[in-house]
């Protein structure tokens, strides 16, 4: 499941509800990002997607780590609209028969969550906003998929 979240989310709420009744699967690997302050030097993120686009494109990643990985089930929830520091931005969850899959996969999607995901992220401080782009790290982490 994808979606895309105006307000906060509780991330536990979200992980006990994805694991309810899972009687088949062995593992679930998940992952919460979390907005940084930064020493106060970012006051608030704002993330912009296009709704409809954006999950569709999600869902294609999904899809390609569901058989590339053997899941069971994927929960990726993200924000977008304005983020405050120590909000979570993502939750993304794995299902699978064995831990390593689930990990394995957990890693690949937020990979292209940081890096390709169709999502615009603006940092505000005391010095004003500006955009940000993937890192070279983010850049390294997603190419060692290819």
């Amino acid at each position: 499941m994808i979606r895309l979240a105006a307000e906060r989310f509780d991330p536990g709420a979200e992980l006990n509800a994805f694991c309810a009744n899972r009687t088949r699967s062995g593992a679930v690997a998940s992952f919460v990002g979390i907005a940084r302050g930064d020493a106060g030097a970012t006051t608030g993120l704002e993330l912009e997607a296009y709704p409809g686009f954006t999950e569709a494109e999600i869902s294609k990643m999904v899809e390609t780590a569901s058989v590339r990985f053997g899941l069971h089930d994927a929960l990726v929830v993200h924000r977008h609209g304005p983020i405050a520091p120590g909000e979570p931005i993502v939750l993304v969850a794995t299902a699978s028969v064995h831990r390593r899959e689930a990990f394995e996969a957990c890693d690949y999607l937020m990979d292209y969550l940081k890096s390709r995901a169709p999502f615009w992220k603006k940092e505000h401080g005391p010095d004003g906003a500006r955009w940000v782009e993937p890192t070279a790290r983010d850049l390294d982490d997603i190419a060692r998929w290819d």
